[in-house]
């Protein structure tokens, strides 16, 4: 009985703090995805070259700069706005955050060349790191302690959400509206800042601590948080380096297969759209399982559970199929490991820092390895160019999921553990 109720005792404006953070990091994860869905015909009509068409090794070389710059942006707003939530409250980065990123989405579609489009993508990004910081602490101090780890996983869950939603938008508009008109679609966010406004207020154990004297951003490195910042920020390159260096291309997988070349763009259109909605079918089960998994078996083994799944499966699904139907079954269990990963990030990061370190902390160690990880797309176009497709490329960088394995045993568990004060 207990397990069908589990959200029993949940206040409406704990429930109600939960859905306006959810709902931001849906529009969050949307904006993040409609550039990897509009790569191609982005850069095929931004990319001037000599012989007129771009070729496939143009595309890979500078879409992975631009991804590469998007996750720098991601790195230092997640950094920078982590501290300032802390500092000025975590409703007020919020908004602004929300804010800057939907402004900026919408921007884009204003692009002319290739680096006006990684100009705006910057800017996004820098608003999507610092709402995942504020977002996570937000809901943590919120809830109550025994459903903490299940609120962040359905938090997280809005990550594949939108990724539904951006693949949603490019079967219904990209072919009346382009590539541009999906990046228009990027303004709806800024209503989210609205609700944020009217509905929730700032969680009373931020309160209580902004009384006390504000801690600098070195605190993170001093004492017990040294290791729990060097681990938080070696896992979250971890996962960051897998995503954005494999999972995050495979639209560009889809293009590749025997049977898309040549297909008119409906229909190739369709198609990637339909291939990631069933990776992150998969992902929101991985979203949801990891907080239950770990308050079961600890944050560590789920975890390590997610990196040897993605290892296997990132090989698995860019190498084995030669045929869209392949991809379409292989894909989804990718989502569950590769994505799911994530959902661990929002539960554990929270719990290894005190309140008034609590964004700047999560902020820090989840954005931090997003900076080194910001070569993997890079790192990824020039794999392409080394070893002749996206898939072998993609399938290289699972390697790094091994590096995780060899971090956590270094991290502390936190499985039952109150949240710091």
């Amino acid at each position: 009985m207990s397990r069908q109720s589990w959200w029993r005792g949940v206040r409406r404006d704990q429930w109600l703090v939960l859905f306006v953070a959810w709902l931001g990091w849906v529009f969050d994860a949307m904006d993040a995805t409609i550039y990897a869905i509009v790569l191609h015909p982005a850069l095929h009509e931004l990319l001037h070259t000599s012989s007129g068409r771009p070729t496939a090794e143009h595309i890979g070389w500078y879409g992975g700069i631009i991804f590469s710059i998007f996750l720098i942006g991601w790195a230092i707003g997640g950094i920078t706005f982590g501290v300032l939530a802390d500092r000025f409250g975590r409703t007020k980065i919020l908004i602004a955050t929300i804010l800057m990123y939907a402004v900026f989405t919408g921007a884009a579609a204003l692009s002319q060349e290739w680096w006006h489009l990684a100009l705006y993508r910057f800017l996004t990004a820098l608003g999507i790191g610092g709402e995942w910081a504020a977002g996570a602490a937000l809901v943590a101090e919120s809830w109550p302690e025994d459903k903490r780890a299940k609120a962040a996983g359905i938090l997280q869950s809005a990550w594949a959400v939108g990724f539904f939603l951006a693949a949603l938008c490019n079967l219904v508009l990209k072919d009346a509206y382009g590539w541009r008109g999906l990046f228009l679609i990027g303004i709806l966010p800024a209503f989210v800042a609205l609700l944020i406004r009217w509905w929730v207020k700032e969680p009373p154990r931020w309160t209580h601590a902004h009384a006390q004297r504000i801690v600098p951003l070195s605190a993170i490195f001093k004492g017990d948080l040294k290791r729990a910042t060097l681990v938080g920020s070696a896992l979250a390159f971890v996962a960051v380096f897998g995503l954005w260096g494999s999972t995050n291309w495979a639209p560009t997988l889809v293009r590749e297969l025997p049977e898309f070349q040549g297909a008119d763009s409906a229909a190739l259109t369709r198609s990637v759209s339909y291939a990631i909605m069933a990776l992150n079918t998969g992902a929101i089960f991985g979203y949801l399982a990891f907080g239950p998994l770990a308050d079961r078996f600890g944050r560590r083994a789920v975890f390590a559970f997610m990196c040897i799944g993605s290892f296997i499966m990132l090989p698995t699904t860019y190498l084995l199929p030669s045929h869209y139907s392949g991809v379409l079954l292989l894909l989804p269990v990718l989502g569950f490991f590769n994505n799911g990963i994530f959902s661990g990030f929002p539960i554990y990061l929270p719990e290894l820092y005190p309140t008034r370190l609590r964004a700047t902390g999560a902020g820090f160690c989840f954005n931090a390895g997003r900076i080194l990880a910001s070569a993997s797309p890079f790192m990824t176009g020039w794999l392409v160019t080394t070893l002749g497709t996206f898939g072998r490329a993609a399938s290289t960088v699972a390697l790094i999921y091994l590096a995780g394995l060899v971090v956590l045993w270094f991290a502390p568990e936190t499985k039952g553990k109150p949240l710091p004060d």
